[in-house]
C-alpha cells in the first residue's frame, strides 16, 4: 500500500479512537454492551498555515492537536461507559485534566530534574548529572507505567490499546478487518505513541546532557522550555521509523520502542477487536484518501 495519509489511533474508556485526514470517530462500548460511535470532521491548522508545515514545526502543531483531540475523546468515552446517570460535568472534566497535566509535569519534569540536582556535590561535572538526570527520568517513567498497569481500569484501557494496533496491522497488510481475520495480528506497532514517548525520553537525555550547569530553578524552568524543541526531534524520527520500518538498521533501532509496548499493550478479547473495527470503519466511509493509505497506530 502507498503512504498518501498516516492513520492515528488511541485507546480510551471502553473504547478506541481512530483519526484519518477528514475526520476521527470515537467508538465506546456501553454499560448494556452496545456500541456507541461520536464521529466528527478534524482539520490541522498545516493545511492552512504552510509554515506549520516545516520540519521541527509540524511536530509541535500535530502533538497539541492530538492532545486536544485524545482530551475530547476520553471526555465522550468516559461519560458513555459510565452511563448517562454518571456523566461529568464541564467543572469535573477541566479539574481531572488540570490535575493529570499537573501530575505528569511533577513526575517527568521536576522529580528527575530535583532528584539529579541533589547529587552535585557527588558526581562532578554537569554532562553527567544530566545523563543521570535523563536516566532517573526513563525509570520513574517505566516504574509509572507498571504502576499503572496493575489496576484493573488501565489493563482494560491497554487491552483496546492492543485492539487498535492489531486493527491497522490488519489493514495495513490489506486483510479482511473481521475480528477473527484481525485477532491474528501483532498488538505491537513501530509507529505507537507508546514508542514516540521513548523516542522523547532518549532525545532530551541527549539534549539536556549538553546544557551547562544549572541553578535548581531555571533547571526545571529549561526543561519545560525545551519540551517544543524535544518533541520537534522526536516526531521527525517516528516519521522516518516508520518510512522505513522494513530497513535493517531502522528496524533495531525502533526495537526498543516495540519492547516497551509489552507494557502499555495487552491481548484484547474478542469484543474490544469489535470496537476497534467499529471505530476504523466510521473513519474509512467518510476519507476520501483511504484508497492507499498506509495507516500509523497510536
Amino acid at each position: 500500500m502507498g503512504a498518501s495519509y498516516q492513520y492515528g489511533g488511541q485507546a480510551v474508556i471502553e473504547g478506541v479512537m481512530m483519526r484519518g485526514p477528514d475526520s476521527r470517530a470515537v467508538a465506546v462500548r456501553r454499560p448494556d454492551q452496545t456500541i456507541v460511535v461520536d464521529q466528527k470532521p478534524v482539520g490541522s491548522l498545516t493545511k492552512r498555515v504552510p509554515v506549520l508545515k516545516w520540519p521541527m514545526v509540524r511536530g509541535v502543531v500535530v502533538l497539541v492537536e492530538s492532545l486536544v483531540l485524545g482530551i475530547d475523546a476520553l471526555t465522550y468515552s468516559a461519560n458513555q461507559a459510565a452511563g448517562e446517570e454518571e456523566e461529568l460535568t464541564a467543572k469535573e472534566i477541566v479539574v481531572t485534566i488540570s490535575v493529570a497535566l499537573g501530575l505528569a509535569v511533577l513526575l517527568f519534569a521536576v522529580l528527575p530534574t530535583a532528584l539529579a540536582h541533589l547529587l552535585n556535590k557527588v558526581v562532578p561535572g554537569s554532562f553527567v548529572q544530566n545523563l543521570i538526570e535523563g536516566i532517573f527520568r526513563i525509570v520513574i517513567f517505566l516504574a509509572y507505567v507498571v504502576a499503572i498497569g496493575r489496576l484493573e481500569d488501565i489493563r482494560r484501557v491497554f487491552q483496546y490499546h492492543g485492539a487498535e494496533h492489531k486493527v491497522i496491522n490488519a489493514y495495513e497488510a490489506g486483510e479482511e478487518l473481521s475480528v477473527e481475520r484481525v485477532q491474528r495480528y501483532s498488538t505491537f506497532h513501530p509507529r505507537c505513541g507508546t514508542s514516540f514517548i521513548l523516542i522523547v525520553l532518549v532525545i532530551s537525555i541527549l539534549l539536556f546532557s549538553l546544557l551547562g550547569k544549572q541553578v535548581l530553578w531555571w533547571r526545571i524552568l529549561s526543561r519545560i522550555l525545551l519540551l517544543p524543541v524535544v518533541a520537534g526531534i522526536s516526531y521527525e524520527l517516528v516519521k522516518l521509523s516508520g518510512k522505513y520500518a522494513s530497513v535493517p538498521w531502522c528496524r533495531l533501532l525502533i526495537a526498543p520502542g516495540l519492547w516497551l509496548q509489552k507494557l502499555t499493550t495487552c491481548p484484547p478479547d474478542d469484543g474490544q477487536v469489535e470496537v476497534a473495527i467499529t471505530a476504523f470503519r466510521a473513519v474509512l466511509k467518510v476519507d476520501t484518501h483511504a484508497a492507499g493509505a498506509a495507516p500509523a497506530a497510536g
